[in-house]
């Protein structure tokens, strides 16, 4: 698309609309205005529109910082920067792309000549919560939901159940037993960051949770779920064990957000609107990037790839077509307790290479020709990062 436009700034019309402010959203916005691009943009939220970043929102209670203060500048601060419209805790209800537009949850419907769907992943829940214990469980996803989260937790909460141990489950553990909560963590898997680690340094990872006094449930899930006798919350585990907490934290996956694109007509998956290389979708006039897109087959949800996909896209939007590759792009999890940073490679390894021991580990992953195709490092070893992310093949090249 060429960087010069037909359509005026008017209320209804933008050259580009962006539905999500999170940090693809915003990052394409901020790419193109860095190149000089000078299109109308309308962007649309969902929430409060404030511009965080999102990875913080699991250190913030150790580093005892309110919401106002994760919030780099408002929403009306943000559409100054970027010299464009900035709609707030709003939903879009339809698009109808043959006619180019969208809809919105106040009955307006705006026109765009490029639509950019930036919408996100939801958290997913895999058991119901009863009514009358819902005001225990949070989730938190969104600078929202931290406000919600926080203004519970300074008011009395000590005792936290974490249901998920993945990233998000282990960070918020080891940020909320850092803030002085009594934390448990419970999850299905034998070991902590199950896709990320392999036994031995989830082993690790556990370890130096118990040594710090957060309690796992591993191997467990949720088999029932009640009110307590003095507000709080008892979760019955398959064992038949009895958790008290007084908030539940769901940290259990994140689902992409593909509804409104299937309304819409475009190609989706359980893994994302489907993209080609260029973050079109199935309509030369609509793309996707983020958390909700799945670019070539490959959903990464992650800092880089999505830094990555916001400057291809500007450049594509600006009339140079460039395709987005992600190179090797480790995940630093924020687990002060024993950092850790890891690899995954994109298939099954033939084996682990493990070395070390006592939390200070590497376990690179490898090919049955004995080629690196991913690691992940613990303790001492995370500063291996750099010189193993050099030799790992990349994700999308």
């Amino acid at each position: 698309m060429p960087a010069s436009h037909s359509l005026d700034a008017t209320a209804d019309h933008a050259d580009l609309i962006i539905v999500g402010t999170g940090m693809a959203g915003t990052g394409l916005a901020r790419a193109l205005r860095r190149a000089g691009d000078s299109r109308s943009i309308i962007l649309i939220s969902a929430d409060s529109g404030d511009d965080y970043s999102k990875p913080l929102l699991s250190t913030g209670v150790a580093k005892r910082l309110s919401p106002d203060r994760l919030a780099q500048r408002s929403a009306t601060a943000l559409a100054d920067e970027l010299n464009a419209r900035v709609i707030t805790r709003m939903h879009v209800e339809q698009i109808a792309p043959d006619a180019q537009t969208v809809s919105l949850s106040n009955g307006q419907t705006l026109h765009y000549a490029t639509l950019v769907l930036a919408t996100g992943a939801a958290p997913q829940t895999p058991f119901s919560i009863p009514e009358s214990a819902s005001q225990h469980f949070f989730t938190v996803n969104n600078l929202d939901d931290y406000r919600l989260l926080r203004t519970t937790l300074d008011k009395r909460t000590t005792r936290v159940a974490i249901i998920g141990a993945g990233l998000v489950g282990c960070e918020f553990a080891n940020d909320l037993h850092a803030g002085g909560h009594q934390v448990s963590l419970v999850a299905p898997e034998a070991t902590p960051l199950s896709r990320l680690l392999p036994e031995p340094l989830g082993t690790a990872l556990s370890r130096a949770f118990q040594d710090a006094g957060i309690t796992l449930a591993l191997n467990r899930t949720i088999a029932g779920i009640a009110p307590g006798s003095d507000s709080h919350v008892r979760l019955t585990l398959d064992n038949h064990a009895t958790l008290d907490a007084d908030l539940v934290l769901l940290a259990t996956g994140l689902v992409p957000r593909t509804a409104l694109a299937s309304s819409a007509g475009l190609a989706v998956s359980r893994h994302g609107i489907q993209v080609d290389r260029h973050l079109r979708t199935s309509n030369p006039h609509i793309y996707a990037l983020g958390d909700a897109a799945c670019i070539a087959g490959i959903n990464a949800m992650y800092v880089q790839p999505l830094q990555a996909s916001a400057k291809a896209l500007a450049a594509t939007l600006m009339g140079t077509p460039t395709p987005v590759s992600f190179g090797a792009w480790p995940i630093i999890v924020k687990t002060p307790l024993l950092p850790v940073v890891a690899y995954p490679p994109a298939t099954s390894p033939a084996h682990w290479r493990i070395e070390g021991e006592d939390g200070d580990m590497s376990a690179l992953a490898e090919d049955k020709h004995g080629n690196l195709v991913g690691f992940a490092l613990t303790g001492g070893c995370v500063r291996r990062k750099v010189e193993l992310s050099r030799a790992a093949p990349a994700l999308l090249g």
